[in-house]
């Protein structure tokens, strides 16, 4: 199996626009997002509140990919490979010549890995061997998502404001972003955008190991994997499914 391998960026500044750069007459004037849709795929389903046996241990499965535990975040990396033999779509999404880019977390970005970038390697490494790009970088922290009021969640704007993309050395014609855990979608929406912003014509998808499914009052699969899409539509971003 040929090792993963990652694309250096130049040493160019990176290009940062402060606002959205697209609108249409069906938003009125209003600004959205350079890239309006953006396809996923997950495997687990999680609920913080959920009662069961099956919820908790989706909560333990988050915590232990959140935490980037070394025991397991192979073997549900594993179990994506293994699953993408039987789904072809799943199998499309990481086919080779794919570039794996790793969310950036809710903090600022630093030398240390995340969540994100943990689950990209070890996809990587488990049997896909797709190149690794930190092409997405958080220029500042914002609100965590996860333990704010819903109110005080960042919006797409503030996501998209606040990452920048930087230029690869080499074509990149096919992007996987890779994240953690998808809830309503900001995130991925606006990383996606900020990519599409710096490369126009490459062809950008996502991966998300966790699909949030927050008020369900039980959930009766761990394993229950989907293929969505994240839109922008009402001056927000909406999941589907």
């Amino acid at each position: 199996m040929k090792p993963p391998t990652s694309i250096q960026p130049h040493r160019a500044q990176p290009r940062t626009i402060s606002h959205f750069e697209h609108c249409s007459a069906a938003d009125s004037g209003r600004a959205h997002p350079p890239l309006a849709t953006v396809a996923f795929a997950s495997c687990y389903v999680y609920s913080p509140r959920a009662g069961g046996y099956v919820a908790e241990a989706a909560r333990e499965l988050c915590a232990r990919v959140k935490a980037g535990d070394a025991l397991w975040l192979p073997r549900y990396a594993g179990f994506v490979y293994q699953s993408s033999l039987t789904d072809r779509r799943l199998a499309a999404l990481f086919a080779p010549g794919a570039v794996l880019v790793p969310v950036p977390g809710s903090a600022r970005t630093g030398t240390a890995p995340w969540a994100a970038s943990r689950l990209a390697l070890s996809l990587s490494e488990v049997g896909f061997a797709l190149r690794l790009w930190t092409g997405l970088l958080r220029q500042y922290s914002v609100t965590k998502s996860a333990t704010a009021p819903r109110a005080a969640r960042p919006t797409v704007q503030q996501h998209y404001d606040s990452l920048v993309a930087v230029a690869p050395r080499a074509l990149v014609p096919r992007i996987v972003l890779i994240d953690d855990v998808i809830t309503r979608g900001r995130t991925l929406l606006a990383a996606a955008a900020r990519l599409r912003s710096a490369l126009p014509y490459a062809d950008i998808g996502a991966f998300a190991l966790i699909r949030t499914q927050g008020f369900l009052p039980r959930i009766e699969r761990l394993v229950e994997p989907c293929h969505g899409v994240v839109r922008w539509a009402g001056g927000d971003a909406q999941r589907e499914p």
